[in-house]
């Protein structure tokens, strides 16, 4: 009898959950005047009825997202997340992360970040770190100017989190600084080792003559309170100063061991996770850096051996990206108290 009563209650969770309205989505554009020019935002946020149902971000490679176009907004406050997606990513490629956030009542503001996505790529200013943390300070601004938006905002709840660089942009937004002399240095010791060294030294980047004194500076963002970086980059090179004013709620989050660990962000090897003791630290294993992508279509890794971009869709044998993707959210989530 209690079994199948259990199995009953599953089967009508899971129906209820199958049913369940998927997260409201705004895509926008904002004025990004230290840009000098707009730049795309998507603004993810739980859903108060109505709207377009569309899958979002789908293409030959990547699985899409369910989400309401323009759905009313649930009432109430919710928390508020600033999403940073990679280098030569876009706001679209997390975009299961900003969905599931959403889904459970955060409110999730995500950038195309200018210079540094896959349509708008230009190494040598998107390496500029500090912009990347203005246009998520700018959306937050905006977003709380939006009359649409205003009522519904928990600023005593704002989270930044990133992936890759952008996990470092939101390292940056809560108060962690840049260590110019230390990456350089790093680099110049580890240039076949540390992934994209040899293009950040490289005459047309040249990391090395950008202004210390700028990449050094604070750019963090007084109402975030809380960070979750994801294999974030420019780990290397740091020193306890550099972290001494980073919000004690941060969690750091890696991919990986042994070969499968991209060096560039490993966090325990670069010495960032001693400097940070009282940081909470999840590693998924097995797995690797581009876990963090979308879920594959089954023809996606050979479109991607095609072009020979894999292996973003090939994880380590093993690996669950679902799952992995779900207890992210699940992280996230109960930190923000959802």
């Amino acid at each position: 009898m209690m079994k199948t009563f259990t199995a009953a209650l599953a089967l009508v969770l899971s129906a209820a959950t199958a049913g369940a309205d998927p997260a409201g989505l705004r895509p926008t554009k904002i004025d990004m005047p230290h840009h000098g020019h707009r730049t795309g935002m998507a603004i993810w946020y739980p859903n108060g009825g109505g709207g377009d149902r569309t899958i979002f971000a789908e293409n030959g490679v990547f699985q899409g997202i369910d989400a309401a176009i323009w759905a009313d907004i649930a009432p109430g406050k919710h928390p508020v997340v600033l999403f940073s997606h990679g280098m030569g990513g876009s706001y679209r490629a997390q975009s299961w992360l900003a969905a599931g956030l959403a889904e459970r009542g955060a409110i999730v503001l995500a950038v195309n970040h200018p210079n540094s996505t896959w349509t708008d790529f230009d190494m040598s200013k998107g390496v500029r770190h500090w912009t990347r943390a203005q246009d998520l300070t700018t959306a937050l601004d905006a977003v709380i100017a939006d009359p649409a938006f205003a009522d519904h905002l928990d600023l005593s709840r704002v989270m930044a989190a990133g992936f890759s660089f952008g996990g470092w942009t939101a390292l940056s937004l809560g108060g962690i600084r840049g260590n110019h002399a230390g990456i350089v240095a790093r680099c110049r010791e580890n240039t076949d080792a540390l992934e994209a060294c040899d293009m950040l030294l490289s005459p047309r980047v040249n990391v090395q003559g950008i202004d210390s004194e700028i990449w050094n500076a604070d750019y963090s963002d007084a109402r975030v309170r809380h960070v979750v970086a994801i294999d974030p980059g420019l780990v290397w090179g740091l020193e306890a100063a550099d972290v001494a004013g980073l919000v004690p709620t941060t969690t750091l989050i890696g991919f990986g061991s042994g070969a499968d660990r991209m060096l560039a962000t490993d966090f325990d090897t670069s010495g960032l996770a001693t400097l940070m003791p009282a940081a909470h630290k999840r590693n998924f294993d097995p797995a690797f850096h581009f876990t963090a992508m979308p879920l594959c279509k089954p023809e996606g890794a050979a479109i991607l051996e095609a072009e020979r971009d894999d292996p973003v869709c090939t994880d380590p044998e093993g690996t669950d990206r679902a799952a992995i993707h779900g207890a992210i959210i699940d992280l996230l989530a109960k930190e923000l108290g959802l």
